[in-house]
């Protein structure tokens, strides 16, 4: 690779990741409170809170991994973006005006509120082993794999071992010193450079003489492999249509409104219509990425077919930079620091946000409950040391810097046996004044062994059932497994909570009650759900049996799905209107023009419209 890598290439490389770190530590140069350090002072805007939503989402496991399963599975892999767009709505209307109404630093704190104890420190434990083991170590090995095939040949390639150590220290540095400031700021750099690395291959690659652009490549995929398609048979062992829409629907519902790591950036918003704009932008970056990661990773299986090459998955793209970047230009430097911008976009925050759980959760609550915050930033830092060293060590230590396997997927798996009961415990607590605490400790608690029993049960034994092996293949699917134990989690928590008390304050911490909803509000929210999904269902079937042609009912859905977004537009700007009766024609204009669900509509009726459109 060194005569790819050449030293411009180097001086961009370089010059970029010193700047990222430069940027980070200036940020976070006065953080002299908790608040400070770990929500920014509560004073971030909504272009920081899309960057850094985005740029924590989408790490070198997406910009990687994504390609890698384009290239091996196909565009049915873009429901992790598209369903993404749901999660995104859940939290900015759903979720987040129940947290920041309560103004809290994490979200195991709502747990405690809304149930006991027992719910919060069982979510702490649970997300700092996620963040640390399950997110971060995936971080590290796809980050130092790729950067050193980017940088064989050269001074800088320093092997997998070094590259994971080099990882660490550069994202701990600016992490620890500066705190969620500093990372929002380099989340919004490394977002760009991540956005500016992803469609420079993009547009290289599908600009090759073997592609031919866009339409190119789905002449070819139409003659050839037939990977531009998002439904897969739902006996499909990686992505089936019918996980699709049931498990990886609740795996977004988790990520995007229950996961402490990408809500944090929301809780530190300066007001909450910053928040809603920050999140419904970061969901346009979302769907960039279909194109830009995963039809270039299609495009790629094309273009290694004709020049005789077959890598791995995860090795797809430095494969794919090999053969489409010209030379000396410094576009592989770009490149380069795309890639390790996103590595250390997700690794610095989720490093911020298990400090934070362990701070604020575990030590303040537990341990020092009168701790100043001079402590608490201390506790914080040396909980940040620990984590990252102990996921590099593992990242050395147990995994195999040269797994055949898609590593994106498998980071969904080892995850989604602890998810379920959490899901349940927040979405029962936010909608049923009736949730209890000791219903939400036995959904959370029982959920991961549910799980793991039903796997074993369909592999070893429920398979073997015709209809079922027929349908839904020889072994579970994690997605399948996600939707049963969900649906078994949630008749627990109403089962036991039927069965205990509950408290009456307590109970008062809904959705309704602290979004300040009227129970008319409510009916009427579930009137036009309701509605919404019959619709999407009618003109699913009519596509599937040939009726209406796919284009078709890509745009009935698209324009049905951004009306109902103006409508509660329509009624949130009647209402601002009618309590702001000293100017109307002024409010009227900085309402609509301002007002975030019309924006979110666009955003919504365009993921509708690909879902059927890509049939």
């Amino acid at each position: 690779m060194g005569d790819v890598f050449s030293t411009f290439d180097i001086l961009v490389f370089l010059g970029t990741l010193l700047l990222v770190m430069a940027v980070g530590l200036w940020a976070g140069r006065k953080e002299e409170s908790s608040e400070d350090y770990f929500l920014a002072g509560r004073d971030i805007s909504w272009w920081q809170v899309a960057g850094s939503i985005f740029g924590s989402n989408v790490s070198a496991n997406h910009l990687v991994g994504m390609v890698g399963i384009g290239y091996a599975v196909g565009f049915a892999q873009s429901h992790f973006e598209l369903g993404a767009i749901a999660g995104l709505m859940l939290l900015c209307y759903g979720f987040l005006p129940a947290y920041r109404k309560l103004r809290v630093y994490t979200l195991s704190e709502y747990l405690a509120r809304r149930y006991d104890e027992r719910s919060r420190v069982l979510y702490a434990v649970a997300m700092i082993y996620i963040m640390v083991l399950v997110q971060m170590v995936p971080g590290f090995y796809i980050g130092s794999r790729s950067m050193n095939l980017l940088l064989d040949g050269t001074p800088l390639a320093l092997g997998y071992e070094w590259g994971v150590i080099t990882l660490a220290i550069v994202a701990g540095v600016y992490t620890i010193l500066g705190g969620l400031k500093a990372v929002i700021w380099t989340d919004v750099l490394q977002s760009v450079l991540l956005l500016a690395a992803g469609l420079l291959v993009a547009i290289l690659t599908f600009g090759h003489s073997a592609i031919g652009g866009w339409s190119g490549m789905l002449k070819l995929d139409a003659a050839g492999a037939n990977k531009m398609h998002l439904y897969l048979p739902s006996n499909n062992a990686e992505l089936p249509w019918s996980g699709m829409f049931t498990g990886l629907m609740c795996l977004h519902f988790f990520y995007w409104g229950t996961n402490q790591f990408i809500v944090q950036r929301a809780l530190a918003a300066r007001s909450d219509s910053e928040a809603r704009l920050g999140i419904v932008v970061a969901g346009f970056f979302k769907l960039l990425i279909p194109f830009f990661a995963i039809g270039t990773g299609i495009a790629a299986y094309y273009l290694f077919a004709a020049v005789g090459s077959q890598p791995d998955p995860d090795a797809a793209f430095p494969e794919l930079v090999k053969i489409v970047v010209p030379l000396g230009y410094g576009i592989v430097g770009i490149i380069a620091a795309g890639l390790i911008g996103a590595i250390l976009s997700s690794i610095d925050s989720m490093m911020n946000s298990a400090a934070t759980i362990v701070t604020m959760d575990l030590y303040q609550r537990y341990v020092n409950p009168r701790a100043d915050n001079r402590t608490l930033i201390r506790v914080g830092r040396l909980s940040i040391v620990v984590f990252v060293a102990l996921a590099a060590w593992v990242a050395i230590a147990v995994v195999d810097p040269n797994s055949k396997e898609n590593f994106f997927l498998v980071i969904v798996d080892q995850q989604s046996h602890i998810i379920p009961g959490l899901l349940v415990a927040f979405a029962v607590g936010m909608i049923w004044r009736g949730a209890t605490a000791t219903g939400a400790f036995v959904a959370i608690l029982a959920s991961p062994f549910l799980s793991l029993a039903l796997q074993w049960a369909y592999d070893e034994h429920l398979h073997t059932m015709a209809w079922l092996g027929a349908n839904f293949g020889d072994q579970l699917n994690t997605f399948h497994r996600v939707a049963v134990i969900v649906l078994l989690a949630v008749l627990m928590h109403v089962v036991v909570s039927l069965r205990t008390h509950g408290d009456p304050e307590k109970s008062k911490l809904v959705w309704s009650e602290l979004g300040g909803h009227r129970p008319g509000d409510v009916q009427w929210l579930v009137a036009l759900l309701t509605l919404s999904l019959a619709l999407y269902i009618a003109l699913a079937v009519t596509m599937v049996a040939t009726w209406l042609s796919p284009t078709v009912c890509a745009t009935l859905g698209g324009l049905w799905t951004f009306g109902m977004f103006a409508l509660a537009g329509a009624r949130v700007v009647r209402k601002q209107l009618e309590d702001n009766t000293s100017s109307p024609e002024a409010s009227r204009v900085k309402t609509w023009l301002t007002e975030d669900r019309f924006h979110a509509g666009v955003l919504c009726g365009l993921a509708v419209f690909m879902l059927y459109y890509y049939y």
